[in-house]
């Protein structure tokens, strides 16, 4: 029996609907400062609605479930078309003057929250165009925390079936529908930007940039209204509340729904926030040391910049308050590590995530004990519920796609003139969703404008198996997946 594309194209235009009403509110802002751009934006809208209403309207159908091959289909097809529509009001905008490559590789940019991007002159840009960069980033953060608590771990990807077992429980007595937990998640969300934005306000930014930076903050994207990203303000207190949304924004959202219960133990308890912590003092620890020692820094000025940089890259934000490359020979293989790990499962954050490190650590050592005593019987656990077979072979399948994807892509770069550390980089940042690459060109003090087309393209479909954790896309690929 063929698949049935019809539910599939109805939420991709329901999806695609919310996009085009997005799109009015960059237009609003470009006609209240008297900017030429709104047109562009309300051509843009409508006629993606147009397309929208097309898509829903020959394609509704009673409600049906989807099955396991559709919601592959739809996962995939929701983050392809999305972003090409998206794009439209880059390629049309006056001001910038990109290429429908540029601005898919945007647009892909922003709904992945990955914070690249081919835009320079930002001060100068419509605010239309930079307002429209922080929505594409604040609907793809909140779009990814659902696709990790419903969809993810329905489709059994990477390990994150785990989340199914881990979840469930406290969902069912917390709040019994899918929908209320969607509300919810939804609701804090918007508290979190909005208390993010108010702080980034009082501590003196405008109102036009604390609305901009509070969405791509707490959705850990990193689009900023500015070339020099936060070191165009240079304030130690806009930098301590911008690391403190980045961090809230990297951990489980969920277990913010037992906070607003009352319920404090499970976040404590949860393993995972405990070693994401842990990495994250770890690793600020050995930087601040390092500047200290090394580059002569006082401990207030190391801790200032190392706490913004480094949580910056590990949770996959990509903000940068200052030019990270200059700090010395440890600071870029420090940085090049730790923008593979991003947060918590269940966040805005991308990245391997640390509960597939926690699985790979106690499998391991599981491993290791059987070696000393061949006769033992020895289980792994996370948070203290034993991790399945099937887990732990998930999860080892991730990394290998994950690393064998990451060298592909490295080397496809390198066979288009880019240098090791600008091919690695840029190849880890796009399958990572960090944003900044390394070295000159891609590094924090530049962009990823003058790369060809075709490593653009190569890098958004970096940034789409990043974000889409891989198997998602590659399942679709094989033979035995549409078969019956």
């Amino acid at each position: 029996m063929l698949l049935d594309f019809r539910p599939i194209v109805f939420v991709t235009g329901v999806l695609l609907s919310m996009i085009a009403i997005a799109m009015l509110v960059p237009t609003m802002v470009d006609l209240y400062v008297g900017n030429q751009d709104w047109q562009v934006f309300l051509l843009s809208s409508g006629f993606t609605m147009f397309t929208a209403g097309l898509m829903i309207l020959t394609t509704r159908q009673e409600s049906k479930n989807l099955n396991i091959r559709q919601a592959f289909v739809m996962t995939t097809m929701v983050w392809i078309i999305l972003p090409a529509f998206s794009a439209l009001p880059f390629l049309a905008a006056n001001a910038l003057n990109l290429s429908y490559t540029d601005a898919f590789f945007e647009a892909m940019s922003g709904l992945t929250t990955t914070g690249s991007t081919v835009v320079s002159g930002l001060e100068s840009a419509p605010p239309g165009i930079l307002m429209w960069r922080s929505i594409l980033q604040w609907m793809g953060g909140v779009g990814i925390v659902v696709m990790a608590i419903s969809i993810l771990p329905m489709l059994q990807i990477g390990g994150m079936q785990l989340f199914r077992m881990e979840f469930s429980d406290r969902i069912e007595k917390a709040l019994p529908r899918a929908a209320q937990i969607g509300t919810w998640i939804f609701g804090i969300y918007i508290g979190l930007s909005g208390i993010c934005a108010y702080l980034f306000w009082l501590a003196g930014m405008s109102t036009f940039d604390a609305i901009n930076h509070a969405m791509t903050t707490v959705a850990t994207g990193g689009f900023s209204t500015h070339d020099a990203s936060f070191g165009y303000f240079d304030s130690a207190q806009i930098e301590a509340i911008t690391t403190i949304f980045m961090i809230l924004g990297s951990l489980p959202f969920l277990l913010y729904l037992q906070l607003l219960r009352k319920d404090w133990k499970p976040f404590f308890e949860d393993t995972q926030v405990r070693w994401f912590f842990g990495i994250l003092g770890t690793a600020v620890g050995l930087m601040t040391g390092y500047l200290m020692v090394q580059q002569g820094y006082t401990f207030f000025e190391s801790l200032r910049h190392t706490s913004f940089n480094v949580v910056s890259i590990m949770t996959g934000t990509g903000f940068a308050s200052t030019d990270y490359s200059l700090w010395g020979a440890f600071a870029m293989p420090l940085f090049f590590l730790i923008m593979f790990i991003g947060g918590c499962a269940g966040s805005t954050t991308c990245g391997i995530k640390i509960f597939r490190f926690q699985v790979l650590f106690e499998t391991a050592r599981t491993q290791m004990r059987s070696l000393l005593q061949p006769n033992g019987v020895f289980i792994s656990y996370y948070n203290g519920k034993p991790i399945s077979e099937q887990v732990s072979t998930s999860v080892m399948a991730f990394f290998f796609m994950f690393a064998a994807i990451f060298a592909l892509l490295a080397m496809a770069l390198g066979l288009l003139g880019m240098d090791f550390v600008t091919a690695t980089s840029a190849a880890g940042t796009a399958l990572a969703n960090v944003g900044p690459g390394l070295g000159e060109m891609i590094g924090p003090s530049g962009n990823f404008s003058q790369l060809p087309d075709a490593a653009k393209w190569l890098l958004s479909l970096g940034m789409l198996l990043g974000r889409l954790e891989i198997f998602t896309v590659l399942i679709m690929f094989t033979s035995h997946f549409w078969k019956d």
